[in-house]
């Protein structure tokens, strides 16, 4: 083997092995990003699901407070955090009230979608199968 393929062989297998440091880094981000994501999302809708109750049993409807919140958080944060969001958020906490019970290894889509499932049994097995198939 001539000097030049020696070379271009070992920077090859050097560039492997970077890629597999980078690749694995960015997973890693990803999943650290996601669980804060996540739990910044659950707390937000509990402290909705809070206001909104304030101590009683249902919530009263009819307010704006969605509404007035989302364009404040809307003009801080960006599009994230309207009344559509906001939404979702209280529907998060609602379908999953307890914070240790929220698999960080599924996605904020995933959640949105679980959440909107009203029959507890039901989005059980969607969670297994979706934590299955990750």
């Amino acid at each position: 083997m001539s000097p030049d393929n020696a070379e271009m062989k070992r920077a090859g297998s050097l560039a492997r092995q970077v890629k597999e440091i980078v690749l694995k880094a960015r997973e890693h981000a990803f999943r650290q990003s996601n669980s804060i994501l996540l739990q910044m999302y659950w707390q937000i809708g509990r402290l909705i699901v809070k206001d909104e109750q304030q101590g009683k049993a249902k919530a009263v409807y009819g307010k704006a407070v969605l509404k007035n919140l989302g364009r404040q958080l809307t003009l801080e944060f960006g599009k994230g955090f309207d009344e559509s969001n906001l939404r979702n958020m209280r529907q998060f906490y609602g379908a999953f009230p307890i914070r240790d019970a929220v698999r960080h290894e599924l996605s904020w889509t995933h959640y949105r979608i679980l959440s909107r499932i009203e029959e507890e049994s039901v989005r059980q097995q969607y969670l297994t199968h979706s934590k299955r198939h990750w």
